[in-house]
C-alpha cells in the first residue's frame, strides 16, 4: 500500500512568524463546519502553526469574530 505524500503547511509555505486572529477569512477554512478546530493531519498544519492556529481561533470567537457553535 502506498502512502500518500504528505501536503506542506499553508502557513509554511507563505513564511508566516504570526497567524493573524482578524484574518476570519483565513481561519474558518480550518474549521469544521460544526465550528470545531479541525486536526492537523485533516489540515496538513504543522505542529508550531497548529498551536498558533488554535490560539488566534480562540481569540477570533472571544472577540466574537467566529462563532464558538454553530446550529
Amino acid at each position: 500500500m502506498a502512502r500518500k505524500k504528505k501536503r506542506p503547511c499553508p502557513w509554511c509555505v507563505e513564511n508566516v512568524d504570526y497567524i493573524d486572529y482578524k484574518n476570519v477569512a483565513r481561519l474558518r477554512r480550518f474549521l469544521s463546519e460544526k465550528g470545531k478546530i479541525l486536526p492537523r493531519r485533516q489540515t496538513g498544519v504543522c505542529a508550531r502553526h497548529q498551536r498558533q492556529l488554535a490560539v488566534a481561533i480562540k481569540r477570533a470567537r472571544y472577540m466574537a469574530l467566529l462563532p464558538y457553535v454553530v446550529y
